[in-house]
C-alpha cells in the first residue's frame, strides 16, 4: 500500500526521522501511524547496535540543578564528532537524561559498570530470604536471576523507565538518538548530589 504523505509529514515531525524511512514504514504497516512509529523504534534499536562499537570521543558536560536547590547532577554524553555534540537533540538529550538521574537516582550506568563485589551481595541477600521457602535450589536460582534483573531495572540508568514516558527505557531513548542523529552516544559518567547525603 502506498504511503499517505499526510501520515508521512507527521510521522517525520514526531520522529525526526528521514522521510525515505517514515514512508518506508508507513508503507509496511498499511498505513497504520503507531505501527510505523513502533517499526521505527525497532529499527532504531538495531540500528544503535550496530554502531554500538564505535567510538564516543566527542560530546558534551551537562547539569541539572531540581528547582528546590536540594538536588544536583552532572553528566558527560559522548558522540561521535563535535557536530553531533552541538545538535539541539543531542542537548536536549543530555537534559533529560540528567533530570532522570535527579529523579530517580541510579547508581551505575549498566549492570557492566556494577561492581562484582555489589552483585555477589545482593545475591547473598536474596538466598538469605528464600533460604526458608522450602524450593528446590533450581527454582532459588531462577527467582535470584529474577530478583537481580529487577535490581539492575532500578539502580542502572539505562534500563530505567524515562519519567517523561514510561514506555520507554532511557536506552531506548538513546537508541531513538542514535538513530536520528547517525552516531553513537553514550553516558560516560554521571554524579549525582543531594543536600544532606554522604558521598
Amino acid at each position: 500500500m502506498a504511503a499517505d504523505m499526510t501520515l508521512v509529514k507527521k510521522l517525520r515531525d514526531q520522529t525526526g526521522i528521514s522521510i525515505l524511512e517514515c514512508k518506508k514504514a508507513l508503507e509496511d504497516t498499511d498505513n497504520k501511524f503507531d505501527q510505523a512509529v513502533e517499526l521505527l523504534r525497532k529499527k532504531g534499536f538495531e540500528k544503535a547496535k550496530a554502531k554500538a562499537s564505535r567510538e564516543a570521543r566527542q560530546g558534551a558536560v551537562g547539569s541539572y540543578i531540581h528547582n528546590t536547590n536540594k538536588i544536583g547532577v552532572m553528566l558527560e554524553l559522548g558522540c561521535e564528532t563535535d557536530f553531533v555534540a552541538k545538535n539541539e537533540d543531542f542537548k536536549g538529550l543530555l537534559k533529560d537524561i540528567a533530570m532522570q538521574i535527579a529523579a530517580m537516582n541510579p547508581k551505575y550506568i549498566s549492570k557492566d559498570n556494577v561492581p562484582a563485589a555489589i552483585i555477589d551481595k545482593e545475591k547473598e541477600i536474596y538466598r538469605e530470604q528464600l533460604k526458608s521457602s522450602g524450593k528446590p535450589d533450581n527454582v532459588i536460582e531462577k527467582i535470584i536471576e529474577g530478583k537481580l534483573a529487577k535490581f539492575f531495572n532500578e539502580a542502572c540508568v539505562l534500563y530505567q523507565p524515562f519519567f517523561k514516558e514510561d514506555k520507554y527505557t532511557i536506552e531506548q531513548l538513546i537508541a531513538e538518538k542514535i538513530h536520528k542523529l547517525g552516531e553513537n552516544i553514550v553516558i560516560k559518567r554521571f554524579v549525582r548530589y543531594e543536600v544532606g547525603e554522604e558521598l
